[in-house]
């Protein structure tokens, strides 16, 4: 695979690189007395140099001879020099803010690269917004790598999007030059029944060369893994159980190891390498959604790391794991991922292999972070005005809308009506079809607060279709109030959740007025409010004004009742039809398990 995330192609350089590391020409930069972390060996090799030039290491060993009169050298006083870590997956998205923006947020906690599946973006404003993304990315060093989005819609038929990925759109993106492969692939229903439209998409990945990227959620080791795996597709980051990590390996597939803000899965899967003799070249650590008050208060692929190493993986093992093992499995090891001669020259600093923090970042062989901040500036970036203006509802909300008819042959003699809800999981994806019994109220099913069962609408918001979901939710704790969100995966229509319809209606508007986002309120108040006009997904400020808006937000969320960890990432996932068991989306309650409609009543 070409990679065109080097300062330069290999070729263009290799006499240059040859004559550094013989001592013929002088190197630009030569870090000395570095502790190298070896991810090729899984070793430490102690008092080692570096030498670069043209963005790319020329020499790893001594390099007393590679240094002239204008070579900078960086005394690393035995200090640990890693390659810089890579994410394997990631929705830029998800951090609410813009892909410059969070390219400050990361490169200090020693990311360099990020593959990028922006199909929250995609599923609002199509291909167009995605290209937003990466010219806002652009203006940065880091390595933004491509994975086009796979499922706009993800489960087609059972959601309206704002914008719709075929197979034509996916060839297209394939010669982009800042496209490495395709974004996860969560219509795994139409893979193994082997839907023509599915497989040209991922074919024409396939025939392109590139990376098909995964989402098998299904707890299931069998037929339905080896098809999926046999189809083209080459990692997958949705096992939450220790067996399903070590099968997918054990069949060759890259096991992407989850830990975000709200999805800790590692602590489970991790088991799979640390519980049984295998080798990790399969695993890689993964973020897959961060919220900005995490970036800042815990970091990046640095605290999964070390959120890995806590769990038992050995320091060099980790660090391979968002390194060598990353570049491998997106076939690009050639040049990224390791320290050694011809590689891109994308190193971390770390002052140990215990706290593992990061005091130097250079990609490219230019610094770019050093204790924790960005070494210079970067250009800004405006996102266009139709990018900011994706809100469209046909109909006004006022609370008369969230009224919800009870059937009236599906009432009991005792006046109440059972109806299945959404349980959510805290810090899981997954969740539960329960079973509940509502008592009707001059006709109306309601919200019971008792027994923890929220109403719950979905409102299609790109085409003025008119059309929305009802549903209930179990789970959240809310005791008073309602809560609205724009990020609602992955059709990000506007859903609301409340306990009571009026609550109901003021967040629905108050997400309209602003553009879309966040917003928790109560008694008829606003407690807590995230602006997102850039799709009704990100935010246009700084990490640090959106992570304090976010940091109030979560305080509105405990003031009425819910304590779970990053609830709205939770909340998101209501409407994504991939994901088991029960779903609901601006078309209807959704079964998971059958991939069909189902009622609300049973």
């Amino acid at each position: 695979m070409i990679n065109h995330f080097c300062k330069k192609p290999l070729w263009e350089v290799s006499r240059r690189l040859a004559a550094v590391a013989s001592g013929k020409e002088a190197a630009e930069l030569v870090i000395t007395h570095a502790n190298l972390v070896n991810v090729c060996t899984r070793e430490i090799l102690e008092d080692v140099s570096v030498a670069v030039t043209e963005g790319r290491i020329a020499l790893v060993g001594d390099a007393s001879h590679c240094i002239g009169e204008n070579t900078q050298v960086v005394d690393a006083q035995r200090k640990y020099l890693a390659p810089g870590f890579m994410d394997g997956h990631i929705h830029v998205e998800s951090s609410m803010m813009g892909a410059g923006e969070y390219a400050k947020a990361v490169i200090p906690h020693g990311t360099i690269g990020i593959y990028m599946d922006p199909h929250e973006i995609c599923n609002v404003l199509g291909l167009e917004g995605v290209n937003c993304l990466l010219e806002d990315a652009a203006r940065t060093p880091l390595k933004t790598m491509l994975t086009t989005p796979s499922c706009v819609p993800a489960v087609p038929g059972f959601e309206d999007t704002g914008s719709h990925i075929g197979p034509e759109d996916v060839e297209k993106t394939m010669a982009w030059d800042s496209c490495v492969g395709l974004g996860e692939m969560m219509n795994f229903p139409g893979v193994l029944s082997a839907a023509e439209e599915t497989h040209a998409i991922v074919g024409n990945t396939l025939k392109a060369g590139k990376i098909v990227t995964g989402h098998y959620s299904l707890p299931e080791n069998g037929k339905g893994l080896n098809g999926y795996i046999a189809s083209g597709v080459r990692c997958c980051h949705e096992s939450t159980r220790a067996e399903d990590a070590l099968w997918k390996m054990r069949l060759g597939m890259y096991a992407m190891f989850r830990e975000g803000s709200a999805w800790h899965d590692l602590k489970e899967v991790v088991k799979s390498i640390t519980e049984h003799q295998v080798d990790s070249r399969f695993a890689v650590l993964i973020s897959d959604d961060l919220h900005p008050h995490t970036l800042i208060s815990q970091g990046h692929l640095d605290h999964i790391v070390r959120r890995a190493v806590e769990e038992g993986v050995d320091p060099i093992t980790a660090i391979q794991m968002v390194t060598i093992n990353c570049a491998q499995c997106f076939q690009m090891d050639h040049e990224l991922g390791s320290i050694a001669p011809g590689k891109c020259a994308d190193m971390v600093l770390l002052d140990n292999l215990e706290s593992l923090r990061v005091e130097k970042v250079w990609i490219d062989g230019s610094l770019t972070a050093e204790n924790g901040k960005i070494v210079g500036e970067y250009a800004p970036y405006t996102y266009p005005q139709w990018a900011t203006n994706s809100i469209h509802i046909k109909d006004e909300i006022t609370p008369e809308t969230f009224r919800l008819q009870a059937r009236q042959e599906k009432v009991s003699p005792d006046g109440s009506v059972t109806v299945r809800a959404i349980e959510v999981i805290p810090a899981r994806v997954g969740d539960y079809e329960r079973q509940v019994k509502l008592s009707v109220k001059n006709g109306l099913l309601e919200s019971d607060v008792k027994q923890d069962v929220l109403k719950t609408v979905v409102f299609e918001r790109h085409h003025n279709t008119g059309k929305k979901g009802f549903g209930f939710v179990k789970g959240f704790g809310i005791r008073s109030g309602a809560m609205a969100s724009t990020v609602a995966h992955d059709a990000h229509n506007l859903l609301v959740i409340g306990t009571n319809d009026e609550d109901m209606a003021l967040a629905a508007n108050t997400l309209i007025r602003c553009g879309g986002g966040m917003c928790a309120v109560q008694n008829g108040r606003v407690l807590g409010k995230v602006a997102l006009p850039i799709a009704g997904l990100m935010g246009e400020r700084p990490m640090e004004e959106m992570a304090e808006e976010v940091a109030r937000l979560e305080e509105a969320w405990k003031e009425i009742g819910c304590t779970m960890p990053s609830p709205f990432m939770t909340m998101a996932l209501i409407p994504l039809a991939c994901l088991p068991e029960l779903r609901l989306t601006d078309r209807g309650l959704v079964d998971c398990t059958k991939f069909s409609f189902t009622e609300i009543e049973v």
